[in-house]
């Protein structure tokens, strides 16, 4: 049992992900460009680009605007100068945050982060000064509503195809793998008839921190409401216990 509600915060993002449907066909677009670059425009011999697809269609982006987007960056490619980065720092009362971000400017991109960060009154950090504190995990959720299976079951089919660990809260189950049986393990449960309300490889706090004081809970949401809104970064994660 977890005393962290991860199904809550995921509900929570996902209200704030229908709300910013134009950031997420970005992010999905960029990403779209850089699977092409790498690969080639044919998902079946791409299998960058046909989980960028699937990414895609889990956030209702339509599939002619998938096609669109294909096409632009196989007619394009001399221009498409997109760059992974990651930035690590400290929000108020040292709460841990990694930043992934996609642009085709890093010193744009470096000076929103910082400044987000600085307005939150937190600080960037050196490369791995936080990162260290966290897992990589594929992580998968489920409603417990929505789940017909008793936990035996379910766990015993997570851990049969790969899983790690099998986590059962209140109002949900959190399964967890490494990221190679990510896959296969989300494939089983899929095929199972198991309706997923998340599945991504993603970082996982070792530990979580709970924080009290209201002008820092402020200020660390400043923080990642301005990261939020910045159409470079790809995602973020912290070790705020919300």
């Amino acid at each position: 049992m977890s005393g962290h509600s991860k199904f809550a915060n995921i509900k929570h993002k996902k209200e704030k992900n229908d709300a910013a449907k134009g950031k997420i066909f970005t992010i999905i677009g960029r990403e779209i460009a850089v699977a092409v670059k790498e690969g080639g425009p044919d998902p079946s011999n791409n299998f960058k680009l046909a989980k960028v697809i699937e990414k895609a269609k889990s956030n209702n982006m339509p599939n002619d605007t998938i096609e669109r987007g294909i096409k632009k960056a196989a007619g394009d490619l001399g221009n498409v100068n997109y760059e992974y980065v990651t930035y690590e720092g400290y929000g108020p009362n040292g709460i841990a945050i990694i930043v992934n971000a996609l642009t085709d400017n890093k010193n744009r991109t470096a000076s929103n982060v910082r400044s987000a960060f600085t307005k939150g009154q937190g600080s960037i950090g050196t490369p791995g000064c936080v990162s260290f504190s966290f897992d990589e995990k594929g992580q998968i959720i489920i409603d417990k509503e929505e789940c017909d299976l008793d936990a035996d079951d379910l766990m015993m089919t997570a851990l049969d195809a790969g899983a790690d660990d099998f986590n059962e809260e209140d109002d949900s189950y959190e399964v967890l793998t490494s990221p190679e049986a990510f896959d296969d393990v989300k494939k089983a449960l899929e095929e199972a008839g198991i309706a997923l309300v998340s599945a991504e490889v993603t970082m996982i706090p070792q530990n979580y921190v709970e924080l009290t004081d209201e002008t820092a809970i402020k200020n660390l949401q400043k923080t990642l409401d301005l990261l939020d809104a910045d159409d470079d970064v790809q995602s973020v994660y912290h070790n705020w216990d919300e």
